[in-house]
């Protein structure tokens, strides 16, 4: 064979691995847009208590969690591509949204096949939700279920600022850290605010039937 040929017998391996690498790519975007979808629909569901409906768009998300893990095993690249990991991450934040809001124990990253990196990512994302969650409490008054989800808002940064680690390690997980903060001081700040008016409503009422009383 004289360097000639073997040039074509590159070109020709070349691309038969491009025309593979494309395929897969392909694939997985498509599936990725398809994660993310069933993603946002679990955590629509939950925030409406459409329970089996949320576990059902997750139980579809986990289906293609798996599907991109084995169609793209040949090619890592691709799977830890950002367009991938950002999709898993959004079933991560589902997982924990549902999780965290039905009361029930949060799936590990070796439950869920995920990286620990694009798990805690989505882990970062969830107070999000858990805030929203909050506020629709707060909107029928004060309740110790929206204390409640601030404790675990407060547990989740206490572990993220402790993640002190290059961006080229974690994803860029620093930034999402500071953002995490502002979302759970605002939270923060509405629950005093809500009790304060429920004190304050209580005090008010307390104050009219001891008139009331007086005057019969």
């Amino acid at each position: 064979m004289n360097t000639s040929e073997k040039i074509l017998e590159i070109a020709e391996l070349a691309y038969k691995d491009f025309e593979a690498r494309t395929s897969a790519r392909d694939t997985a975007l498509t599936l990725a847009r398809e994660l993310t979808r069933h993603a946002a629909n679990s955590i629509r569901a939950i925030h409406r208590n459409e329970n089996e409906l949320a576990h059902h768009h997750l139980n579809q998300a986990k289906l293609i969690v798996e599907k991109l893990q084995n169609g793209l095993s040949e090619f890592p690249d691709l799977y830890y591509a950002g367009y991938t990991q950002d999709a898993i991450k959004e079933f991560c934040e589902a997982s924990l949204t549902c999780a965290l809001i039905e009361g029930e124990m949060i799936p590990t990253p070796e439950e869920l096949k995920i990286p620990y990196a694009t798990y805690l990512r989505g882990m970062a994302e969830t107070p999000g939700e858990l805030r929203r969650r909050c506020m629709d409490i707060l909107r029928m008054g004060y309740s110790d279920d929206a204390e409640k989800l601030l404790s675990l808002m407060d547990d989740i940064y206490s572990i993220m600022i402790t993640m002190d680690y290059p961006d080229a390690v974690t994803n860029g997980l620093r930034r999402q850290t500071d953002l995490l903060r502002g979302i759970v001081e605002r939270t923060r700040a509405d629950l005093t605010l809500s009790l304060r008016e429920e004190k304050l409503k209580t005090m008010l009422q307390s104050a009219v039937d001891t008139f009331s009383e007086k005057r019969s």
